[in-house]
């Protein structure tokens, strides 16, 4: 952050907001059009030392990042928006906290001072020199065709077998890790749905690229079965590992969850009954689903960017930027040696990659 803008910081009167979405909003007018706004607003956010995290042609949104024993994280998110010369400026905590002793207030006034004073810094000839520059940018008009590309490996056709077979393995394991701990008693809800679904996030990260399989929308169907399993596994083995380890009279498997639900669940000397037991189950499942989700489009996004490399992806980008169609595009990539179908797909779910990782790094 600029020198001038730490002073400043010291001489705001904050204001303190409490509720279970801390967060302040504050307007102000720019006599600037929507171009200069956002390109006076991205060099204001660098100033101040926060990271960009998305722009478009009236929208600018930031998030702020501090050190706390050697861990990085985002404290608040500052959108600003521009519609007919009247910006409005929000800071949003993105902790859980209910009172955010004037932080966001303080973020909200920071940006609007760092960009009027940073507005300041341009005449009208600079002003209207910036705005063609922007144009420009933006219609990739200083973009030089490259004469060669660097040239494809052959691309490994998806196999799904491979995250089926996988992730049934992975999940059997994952049950009786489970149920061992779970017997224990030394399962805690929360805790452990995150560290399941880390563990097949891991897992899956690697069948993935063995497999070049990223179609979205049927490995959900894979992670659902996954999970399902996990948990209905873990109810067997816990079976098991109480019937060997008590030499109880076998019971059947049915009958062993009859029992569970007639005991309920007991939360330290709290028996919350079948009703508990029910609950707990149905978080189990959607705290793990939810960790899975996310955790697995950051893997396939990433594994999407990185297999391509970013010379081919700019030069499919740049046609699509002059509104050619996708067989125009593939024609192009042609040209320059990208003949095989599945590597220009490939491309295209880079392109897919790079906007799928800005609505990640949105998210508050």
């Amino acid at each position: 952050m600029d020198e001038i803008f730490k002073n400043y910081e010291k001489t705001i009167k904050k204001k303190h907001s409490v509720s279970f979405s801390t967060n302040y909003k504050e307007d102000f007018r720019a006599s600037v059009n929507n171009i200069l706004f956002v390109a006076i607003a991205e060099k204001a956010v660098e100033r101040l030392g926060w990271d960009l995290v998305f722009k478009d042609e009236n929208n600018i949104e930031a998030k702020r990042k501090v050190k706390s024993l050697g861990i990085e994280r985002w404290t608040e998110a500052i959108t600003a928006n521009f519609e007919y010369g009247k910006v409005v400026v929000k800071s949003e905590s993105l902790g859980n906290e209910i009172w955010d002793a004037g932080r966001n207030s303080k973020r909200v006034k920071s940006f609007i001072y760092a960009f009027e004073e940073t507005l300041k810094t341009f005449d009208r000839q600079a002003l209207n020199e910036l705005e063609k520059e922007i144009e420009k940018k933006n219609n990739w008009d200083d973009y030089v065709i490259p004469e060669s590309l660097p040239q494809p490996i052959q691309a490994k056709k998806p196999n799904i077998l491979i995250p089926i077979i996988g992730g049934l393995i992975i999940s059997f394991i994952l049950g009786f890790v489970i149920a061992f701990i779970s017997v224990r008693g030394m399962y805690f809800i929360g805790l452990f749905e995150f560290l399941v679904a880390t563990a097949i996030a891991f897992g899956m990260k690697y069948l993935i690229k063995l497999s070049n399989f990223t179609d979205f929308n049927k490995l959900q169907y894979l992670l659902a079965a996954m999970i399902l399993l996990i948990y209905l596994s873990n109810q067997y083995f816990q079976y098991e590992i109480i019937l060997n380890e008590n030499n109880y009279d076998r019971v059947g498997f049915l009958e062993f969850l009859k029992l569970r639900f007639s005991q309920g669940l007991t939360i330290k000397n709290l028996n919350t009954g079948w009703i508990g037991l029910l609950i707990s189950w149905i978080l189990q499942l959607g705290l793990t689903g939810l960790f899975v989700y996310l955790k697995i489009i950051s893997i396939l996004t990433k594994y999407a960017i990185e297999r391509v490399p970013v010379e081919v992806v700019d030069f499919a980008y740049y046609h699509f930027v002059k509104e050619k169609t996708e067989d125009e595009v593939r024609n192009e990539l042609a040209k320059k040696g990208w003949t095989d179908k599945l590597n220009q797909d490939e491309i295209f779910e880079a392109i897919s990659g790079f906007q799928t990782a800005t609505e990640l790094n949105r998210i508050k």
